[in-house]
């Protein structure tokens, strides 16, 4: 029996597909920022679930955390004995806020009701880190912003997400102009949020593209700077099989001059979990792929051939000290944080946008009055 002869073929309908060898990936900065010197005293208010990756991460920067605070003084308690025994338990967020010697304030706190303590704070002279979704709304978002400027004070916004090792590597990736003009981005993520039932965040009716969704929005607002926004599709839905009240299931399109981004999540996925970006451009492309967010592997094509690594640091360790640490650097450096309040407004009304989408099936056209993405 002889093998049989291939073929010829006129290349119809096939591209061609370059040969790239195995290269080293650039050496690019995309660890969590750490100041040279400033270390001001820090006080945390609300000890809850996320305070603790918080703390971690402070005592893991060597801060000093002198004040923690919440409603519930016992939580705060067990915060102080596990992480900063020398620091004191306030009874409330206005003693807090007035301590004199604090000049940051961390408010991990729910949004609702956190616009007060954020103005307290700015107008008392401190530097403030808030917990994200920033506000519920850009009109006050605007007014924190406008605050913080005529205080001058820096005001930050824990979104953590932009220091996770794969997100954070990217992003300095496009930033470097190694990639060409961006076309697409696709955040695709299977995972089990179902950890949320019972708990106050299974009250939300868009848990998904508002909570959870808030970190891929600033995402994409950060991979497409420069780039006008135009208009917003979403859609939302409960799994056919699923218990807990929010929708766990949804998307958006994201449509910008020239490009798009596209957003996929499924919160319902228990086995075979898989969270995956890629982002295509002129010049080349880059794809992270792995089982969580923290377990990711990054492979980049480009012309000079294929690099592949594994980028050090986990989504929660350097998350929550990016955040921080870049806060910190800009006061040093007296310059606004790249976390700063005033630029994550882009990526609130992008989620804003897409939680009106998927309420009313239509798309949200942005316009020219939307915050600059510049």
């Amino acid at each position: 029996m002889t093998a049989a002869t291939p073929e010829p073929s006129s290349g119809y309908g096939k591209s061609e597909i370059a040969a790239a060898g195995a290269v080293a990936a650039p050496a690019l900065s995309y660890l969590p920022p750490r100041p040279r010197s400033y270390r001001p005293k820090v006080g945390l208010i609300g000890c809850g679930g996320i305070a603790e990756y918080h703390l971690r991460a402070y005592r893991a920067m060597h801060l000093d955390v002198v004040a923690l605070c919440d409603r519930d003084s016992s939580r705060a308690e067990a915060r102080r004995r596990e992480f900063f025994p020398e620091a004191a338990v306030m009874p409330s967020a206005t003693e807090l806020i007035g301590r004199r010697d604090i000049g940051v304030v961390d408010i991990a706190t729910p949004p609702a009701g956190r616009e007060d303590m954020i103005a307290a704070a700015l107008r008392a002279g401190k530097h403030v880190l808030s917990q994200k979704p920033f506000v519920l709304d850009l009109p006050t978002g605007r007014r924190l912003v406008a605050l913080a400027r005529e205080n001058q004070v820096k005001l930050a916004v824990n979104q953590n997400g932009r220091w996770a090792p794969h997100l954070s590597y990217i992003a300095a990736l496009i930033e470097s102009g190694l990639l060409g003009d961006i076309a697409s981005v696709d955040f695709t993520l299977q995972w089990d949020h179902t950890w949320t039932a019972g708990t106050p965040y299974e009250d939300l009716e868009d848990l998904i593209l508002f909570d959870f969704g808030i970190h891929w929005f600033d995402a994409a607002a950060r991979f497409m700077k420069g780039r006008r926004l135009r208009r917003v599709w979403a859609s939302a839905a409960r799994t056919g099989f699923q218990e807990m009240r929010p929708p766990m299931l949804a998307q958006a399109l994201l449509g910008y001059d020239g490009a798009q981004v596209r957003l996929a999540f499924n919160g319902h996925v228990r086995l075979g979990q898989e969270d995956r970006t890629a982002v295509c451009g002129s010049a080349g492309t880059v794809r992270s792929f792995g089982p969580s967010l923290s377990d990711q592997r990054i492979v980049l094509h480009t012309a000079e051939g294929c690099a592949s690594f594994i980028p050090e640091g986990t989504w929660f360790e350097n998350g929550f000290q990016g955040t921080m640490g870049e806060l910190l650097c800009a006061v040093e450096d007296g310059r606004e944080p790249s976390n700063g309040a005033r630029d994550n407004l882009r990526s609130l009304e992008i989620c804003f946008a897409a939680r009106s989408s998927a309420r009313t099936n239509l798309p949200v056209e942005i316009g020219d009055s939307a915050e600059p993405n510049d």
